[in-house]
């Protein structure tokens, strides 16, 4: 499968490579087509990794990852173009963070709106599946815990995308939690600032969520 990346942070690595060592092909994209991030991830990651515009990873990608800092994630949208995405799985890694008084975050929406579903009104012909915003980027690929694989929950309003994101999921390791429609991310992204929290005080990166049934 061909995986376009947009974004050449962290998470747009993270998930690069876990992609590659699934044997996907994957082109990053960023503003400019000579990124010298993304020129350097893809001289570390191989022969089935490229990179390029924002518009020529989202035309190369069978699944297009949104992986941008919340402030240029509408503007990385455009500049891909809705023609690039329209049709396509779109997974939003993001999260709509404030830092304007520092650390930790808060959520610059909330309550009645949410960052997903921004991203669904920016990208209106793309099937947006909100995923991997819950974690941090070092366990968004093979996580390992005591406890077993722990849990992802997705949102998102077209069933067959959703379960398509489930099957990569899977294949990194996680269970997955169909939360329902892209509203929905309105309960997950206050999760990323509870795991961010919990992070803070507690000195340390290594935890994920874990939905317990019997």
């Amino acid at each position: 499968m061909k995986i376009g990346i947009l974004g050449t942070g962290d998470v747009g690595k993270a998930l690069g490579n876990g992609f590659l060592s699934r044997g996907h092909e994957v082109k990053m994209g960023s503003r400019e087509a000579k990124s010298e991030k993304a020129a350097a991830w893809v001289k570390s990651a191989g022969a089935k990794a490229s990179a390029g515009t924002f518009a020529d990873a989202a035309a190369f990608g069978e699944v297009v990852v949104l992986s941008t800092l919340w402030e240029g994630t509408e503007n990385a949208l455009k500049l891909a173009g809705a023609e690039n995405l329209a049709g396509k799985i779109l997974v939003d890694t993001t999260n709509p963070l404030d830092f304007s008084k520092g650390m930790p975050p808060r959520l610059a929406v909330g309550n009645t709106n949410s960052g997903g579903e921004e991203v669904q009104r920016w990208a209106p012909k793309a099937k947006v599946v909100k995923a991997f915003n819950i974690v941090g980027n070092a366990h968004m690929v093979d996580p390992k815990f005591p406890g077993g694989p722990p849990t992802m929950f997705i949102a998102g309003n077209d069933a067959d995308a959703k379960k398509s994101v489930t099957e990569i999921l899977t294949a990194f390791g996680w269970e997955t939690i169909d939360a329902g429609g892209i509203e929905a991310s309105r309960l997950l992204e206050p999760l990323c600032i509870l795991w961010v929290d919990y992070g803070v005080k507690s000195g340390t990166w290594n935890h994920a969520f874990k939905l317990l049934r019997k």
